[in-house]
């Protein structure tokens, strides 16, 4: 790319024109939103992901027993992030964790009866959180426009 084809230094560095600056601020906004309604469940948000990451695996692969790398993949997080977060969960109840049958070394997750029964009462977190954004707004079309967006970062990066 030309350097005469870019803004000026200015325009360029400006807080509004970065893609990064909104994407945060908005991934913050949700998660606040998010908040109030995890509160009444008693988890936090990495938790929540966590827990839709393991009720999907068991909705569609019952017998499926995801590792810890399973989980960082799905999640798109280092296991330096996940690794102590699925501690805390497997200390609050949440998940057991368990040695692999087939790697002495890797470890796969299950969802106790607790977390089980956490999904019917979940419902509440996306329904309180939908409420709270525009009417207007295309969540087909947002959802593809930021899928497209990951995948191309994730390539690009090398990253999981």
């Amino acid at each position: 790319m030309e350097h005469n084809n870019l803004p000026p230094v200015d325009e360029l560095l400006a807080l509004d024109n970065q893609i990064c600056f909104r994407l945060y601020a908005v991934s913050r906004a949700i998660q606040r939103q998010y908040r109030s309604a995890l509160n009444t469940l008693g988890i936090t948000y990495p938790q929540y992901l966590v827990l839709l990451a393991m009720w999907q695996w068991q909705s569609e692969q019952p017998h499926f027993r995801p590792s810890l790398r399973d989980i960082t993949e799905r999640l798109h997080l280092d296991s330096g992030t996940v690794t102590p977060l699925i501690a805390r969960m497997v200390s609050a109840g949440w998940l057991n964790k368990t040695v692999c049958a087939d790697d002495g070394r890797a470890w796969s997750i299950t969802l106790t009866k607790k977390a089980s029964k956490l999904k019917q009462q979940a419902v509440i977190v996306p329904e309180s959180v939908l409420c709270s954004m525009p009417a207007s707004l295309d969540f087909a079309q947002l959802k593809s426009v930021l899928d497209t967006l990951l995948s191309a970062l994730s390539n690009k990066a090398g990253a999981p």
